[in-house]
């Protein structure tokens, strides 16, 4: 398995999923809010268990991922970001860049923490991929994650369907 970095900021510590964080990472995949943008669907234990896993196959595979997002003062999972490449078929393709992603638990959303770990994720990347493209999907209705875009470097650049929603598509 590739080492999967540990990222602190002031008030947040950025690691790899565990097997442990099942639990919390279920909790996270039951708020309605965290799916409402992103195709709508409560996932099941079972999808949320296939996400868990993904995560480690993109560290494995790819040498990127998702990265679990601790708050540090209290210790507790309060979300993830980071970046796939899901070989998604859509036009535009993102296939190959690192497609950025968060989400943050709804009741610790609106206290800049995605924007935090992003910055974070974003600076390892680029170090460590140096010059590769790096992008993100947003679904249009989506205002908080559409600001975090731009305040985190993204610039849209194209409108695409997908999972019959109207999303734009940022690189940085």
């Amino acid at each position: 398995m590739t080492h999967i970095p540990t990222l602190t900021t002031d008030r947040l510590l950025l690691r790899g999923h565990t097997l442990d964080d099942f639990d919390e990472f279920l909790e996270l995949w039951k708020h309605k809010e965290i799916v409402r943008f992103i195709g709508g669907e409560m996932p099941t234990r079972e999808q949320v268990w296939a996400r868990l896993l993904r995560y480690a196959g993109l560290w494995h595979h790819l040498g990127f991922g998702f990265f679990a997002v601790e708050e540090r003062q209290s210790g507790r999972l309060i979300g993830e970001v980071g970046f796939l490449d899901l070989h998604r078929d859509m036009t535009p393709m993102t296939e190959g860049t690192l497609e950025a992603g968060w989400g943050i638990t709804p009741p610790m959303q609106g206290k800049g923490y995605a924007t935090e770990a992003m910055n974070a994720a974003i600076a390892w990347a680029d170090k460590q991929f140096a010059g590769r493209r790096m992008t993100c999907i947003v679904d249009v209705e989506n205002l908080p994650s559409l600001r975090v875009a731009e305040k985190i470097g993204f610039r849209r650049i194209d409108e695409l369907m997908l999972k019959d929603r109207s999303n734009a598509i940022f690189e940085r």
